[in-house]
């Protein structure tokens, strides 16, 4: 039974593998082909960078920080975003310097640093700002990795917080969302890798759906007046390996949605269609 089981999950590694390869040369392609779209009116972008030539061998530190216009506008939201860029800017710094303590005589291997935080607005109604921020951190490693967070900007009370404080529970969210979640999330993993390879990974539960709760929530809005949507993000790892990427999955507002928000905040949801 072991052996099986050990093959099975071998050979979907192998089979995930061979679907992703296959699909790589067109994907280096096409992002060749497009060039970055330049960043809307009023982002603010702060760059911050160095180079070392240790033991023969260049390495390099690369930092960025962003934010759109609408956090420009908020003083406070400016204010924290600043203190976050000089914290994780210092971070970096220092991080980069003990690693070329390590260079030897054959060079630096693994020296390179680079950090990019972005944050981006996902709904922008007349009381609530919902972000979305983004971390892609590389710090020597086989390869770097993301992470996601959410926070809401309340105009009324003028205060920020986490997303998820907006219900009132974990459990509440998760008898909410959950189910859609993973049906969504079981279709999109077919889609990517095929129904075999999906399957296989299923079967042997190598990444099970997770809970509501490893994931950041984001409420959207359709109309600019009211959430009507909740946006899902699994960062990689969450819910597939490292190169299946990032799963997003969007959901209509119902009424188990509706219950599972705090009163206080259940004026500015309405159903989704």
């Amino acid at each position: 039974m072991f052996q099986m089981k050990h093959w099975r999950v071998v050979a979907g590694a192998l089979l995930l593998a061979a679907t992703l390869a296959s699909a790589a040369p067109a994907a280096a392609q096409a992002e060749e082909a497009a060039p970055p779209p330049a960043p809307p009116p009023g982002t603010v972008i702060f760059t911050d960078s160095e180079t070392r030539t240790v033991a023969g061998s260049e390495v390099v530190r690369e930092f960025s920080y962003t934010w759109p216009a609408e956090v420009a506008a908020v003083p406070a939201l400016v204010r924290r975003f600043t203190a976050d860029r000089a914290e994780s800017l210092a971070e970096q710094k220092d991080d980069f310097r003990e690693g070329l303590t390590y260079a030897d005589a054959e060079g630096c291997f693994g020296c390179n640093r680079d950090l990019t935080r972005d944050w981006s607005v996902i709904a922008d109604t007349p009381r609530l700002l919902v972000l979305q921020g983004s971390r892609y951190v590389y710090s020597g490693g086989a390869h770097g990795n993301t992470e996601f967070d959410a926070l809401v900007w309340d105009r009324k009370a003028r205060k920020v917080f986490d997303s998820n404080t907006m219900v009132l529970s974990k459990a509440a969210l998760q008898t909410a969302l959950g189910e859609g979640w993973c049906a969504a999330l079981k279709a999109e993993r077919a889609e990517r890798l095929g129904e075999e390879a999906s399957a296989m990974i299923e079967d042997d539960g190598i990444f099970p759906c997770p809970p509501v709760d490893d994931l950041v929530v984001l409420p959207s809005s359709s109309d600019g007046k009211s959430f009507d949507r909740i946006q899902l993000i699994a960062a990689p790892y969450v819910a597939g390996s490292y190169a299946e990427g990032v799963y997003e999955v969007t959901l209509p507002v119902t009424p188990a949605v509706l219950a599972a928000v705090k009163p206080r905040y259940r004026a500015a949801f309405m159903l989704g269609k």
